[in-house]
């Protein structure tokens, strides 16, 4: 600043940046680093910028001929070395690549194999360990559970330090020296033990454990894990059931399936709770049950890049595979009466379900929809319909769809929704009254983005009844106790 001196450096494809970000200075600040995500997200940079020559070099160049999932990007930079820990699915899993950041080259790829790493919790430079999640390991289980392993760097050993079949939520001591782990599943009660970081072996449990006597006498009802081949008829599709607490096996339930397909995580529970998603519609006479269909995280690279450019599929093969699959174990499951509801990507992907499968689901419930990916936010949209905007943008949409609706529609909107643009509802609307469709609309003065609050929550669960059970339901301007 005293020279007034600049250094000019040539980015490549600068205009085409989505962001340039993430910029770091080497401790004798004679070199920089920064990050370089090129719009459409198929190719991502880390660059390294020498003063003295005023040149770019590339320190990682990630491409993709579909996406490189870069909101859920790892990275961590050695202070003591030239070195870089680097996620990529670029062998088609979610893995652990160690960087020469001096040369630009791999050194070696740490893990492998048909998992994947979840995320990164801790690493030791002078031990050279690192203490990651990871998920699909053992393949008699479920492939979503969390488990917690050691990874030495020098010699490749992973060494599991939770092996029991349950998705484990740790909490570390500060040293890292010691953990508490809960564990648990949907169908399996938590269990709480501290362990050892070393082996991850059991040093204290304590006596006082959780139970579910109490919850039992008061009629909680356990959800079932249940997997079923997907579209392919190969791969295992993962979700679980939920039935009412006064359950009968002989008599025949309508089911509904609550749906969140956002490309962005997987969304099926996998930690014990007395409550999940829609869990109290099965005290109305319902079954409900929610899946990862393909096309979400936390699988492949194969699995995940079916939602490429083709949001409106939402795994919904895998959806109607699993539910015909479930019904033909379970006889009470009804699947003549499909139901579906929805928030946000979940409200796309319901109304999508009675636009592009008619034929399955009867009745939908779409609350705060991002209905057309043209008009929503550009780094979600973006990250899995790519760049420029093509054609495909217009086949997902909802609103160019509507002609097609069958079945039976609720759409629910905030009138101030501050996620997803309210015109995104509304253009649906205009569009549905312009084929002359019938469809109910419940607009939510002064609510934000939601599922629906109280009063949604009852149209939502009337219009089931109605359209489900062909029920009536009770007249709530005469109802003195609501």
């Amino acid at each position: 600043m005293e020279e007034g001196h600049s250094i000019p450096f040539d980015v490549p494809e600068v205009e085409q940046q989505y962001s340039l970000h993430n910029i770091r200075w080497n401790k004798e600040s004679t070199q920089f680093t920064f990050d370089f995500n090129k719009r459409g997200h198929q190719r991502y940079t880390i660059y390294a910028g020498d003063l003295k020559t005023g040149t770019l070099r590339e320190v990682v160049n990630e491409t993709s001929p579909t996406f490189i999932y870069y909101n859920n990007q790892y990275q961590y930079w050695f202070e003591n070395s030239n070195e870089l820990l680097w996620i990529s699915e670029r062998d088609g899993w979610r893995h652990l690549y160690l960087y020469n950041t001096a040369t630009g080259t791999v050194k070696k790829q740490l893990t492998q194999g048909e998992w994947v790493v979840k995320s990164v919790k801790h690493v030791d430079e002078k031990q050279r360990t690192v203490i990651l999640v990871g998920c699909g390991k053992d393949k008699n289980e479920d492939p979503y559970l969390e488990k917690y392993y050691a990874l030495n760097m020098n010699n490749g050993k992973l060494t599991c330090l939770t092996p029991e079949n349950a998705n484990h939520r740790v909490t570390f001591s500060k040293d890292f020296s010691y953990m508490v782990d809960n564990y648990s599943r949907v169908d399996q009660v938590p269990t709480i033990v501290v362990r050892s970081v070393k082996d991850g072996k059991v040093i204290f449990k304590p006596e006082n454990q959780p139970d579910l006597i109490k919850a039992l006498q008061d009629g909680f009802r356990m959800p079932e894990v249940f997997s079923a081949k997907g579209r392919d008829g190969i791969t295992d599709i993962w979700g679980m059931i939920m039935r009412p607490s006064n359950f009968d096996p002989t008599k025949k339930y309508p089911v509904i399936e609550y749906i969140y397909a956002g490309p962005h995580d997987s969304h099926v529970p996998k930690s014990f709770a007395i409550h999940h998603w829609g869990s109290e519609l099965t005290e109305l006479g319902f079954i409900v049950v929610i899946i990862d269909g393909m096309g979400t995280a936390n699988r492949s690279k194969a699995f995940h890049d079916v939602c490429w450019k083709n949001l409106k599929d939402a795994g919904f093969p895998d959806r109607i595979a699993w539910m015909k699959a479930a019904a033909q174990k379970y006889p009470e499951i009804d699947i003549d009466r499909v139901g579906i509801y929805g928030c946000s990507a979940g409200g796309q992907n319901a109304m999508g379900a009675v636009l592009f499968h008619p034929d399955f689901y009867k009745v939908s419930v779409a609350a705060c929809g991002c209905h057309d990916n043209r008009m929503d936010k550009i780094w979600w949209n973006e990250q899995w319909m790519g760049y420029p905007v093509g054609k495909e943008y217009e086949e997902c949409s909802n609103v160019t769809n509507a002609h097609l609706l069958e079945g039976k529609l609720m759409l629910i909107l905030g009138e101030l929704d501050n996620n997803v643009d309210p015109s995104s509802t509304l253009q649906v609307v205009d569009a549905l009254i312009k084929y002359k469709k019938e469809f109910e609309f419940v607009m939510l003065p002064g609510e934000r983005h939601t599922m629906g609050g109280p009063y949604g929550e009852r149209k939502r669960r009337d219009f089931f009844i109605k359209h489900l059970m062909n029920e009536q339901t009770p007249d709530w301007n005469k109802t003195i106790d609501n």
